[in-house]
């Protein structure tokens, strides 16, 4: 499970200006869920910035310390501008013990100084970078590993290899989806373009001098 990160946040009212509040440093965000009252709150934009930079921010367990009273919490929603791509306003999931949560987890790669198909110059060609359960919410993945030791170019990882805890239920459980596949390198084939290319042009190019020749060529007379 994630470390469960503390943030201070204040008690906001409704009538309080947003864009006020966005400019003194503050985020607007709501506390909602557990059958219990919303509560309007900020936090600090720098801090909260900080949080959603750091991969599986949604996955994420938060306490949120509002003057004595503590609201454990996940992220639920997040709006950008769409322009200036600043933080408008969040959404906290209010938890419980027992609560359980749709979440998208992120996936991390091992071990690839020990994949053959890498050192022969493939590419990890990524299908899904998150993959999203249904879980309790002290059970959690900080991140679902994959490992890539020992696999070939032409490999395919699907998600019956990874590790799950069998109360972490997969969202998508009709099928052993792809996770990512070790594709062939595709310098090569660039380079083979190149070459034709450069013969084609050169072909070009005798066959242009060649039809001048025999443009400058003088008619022989009888």
């Amino acid at each position: 499970m994630n470390e469960i990160i503390e943030i201070n946040a204040s008690k906001r009212e409704v009538s309080l200006n947003l864009k006020q509040t966005r400019n003194n440093g503050k985020v607007p965000a709501i506390i909602y869920g557990e059958n219990k009252d919303p509560i309007l709150i900020t936090v600090d934009t720098k801090t909260i910035k900080k949080q959603i930079q750091q991969p599986g921010f949604f996955s994420r367990q938060f306490e949120l310390k509002i003057g004595n009273d503590n609201h454990r919490v996940l992220p639920k929603d997040l709006q950008l501008h769409p322009v200036k791509e600043t933080i408008v306003h969040l959404d906290f999931l209010r938890v419980g013990e027992n609560t359980k949560v749709t979440v998208s987890v992120p996936v991390r790669f091992i071990n690839e100084n020990s994949c053959e198909g890498l050192k022969q110059g493939g590419v990890i060609n990524i299908v899904r970078h998150d993959i999203e359960v249904k879980s309790p919410v002290n059970k959690i993945p900080e991140a679902f590993e994959v490992n890539l030791d020992g696999l070939q170019i032409g490999d395919s990882i699907h998600v019956s290899s990874i590790d799950i805890d069998k109360e972490v239920k997969l969202l998508v459980s009709d099928r052993d989806f792809t996770i990512a596949t070790i594709a062939p390198p595709t310098v090569i084939a660039v380079e083979e373009e190149k070459v034709e290319t450069e013969t084609d042009e050169k072909d070009g190019e005798a066959e242009d001098s060649s039809t001048e020749d025999k443009k400058e060529e003088p008619e022989k007379k009888e």
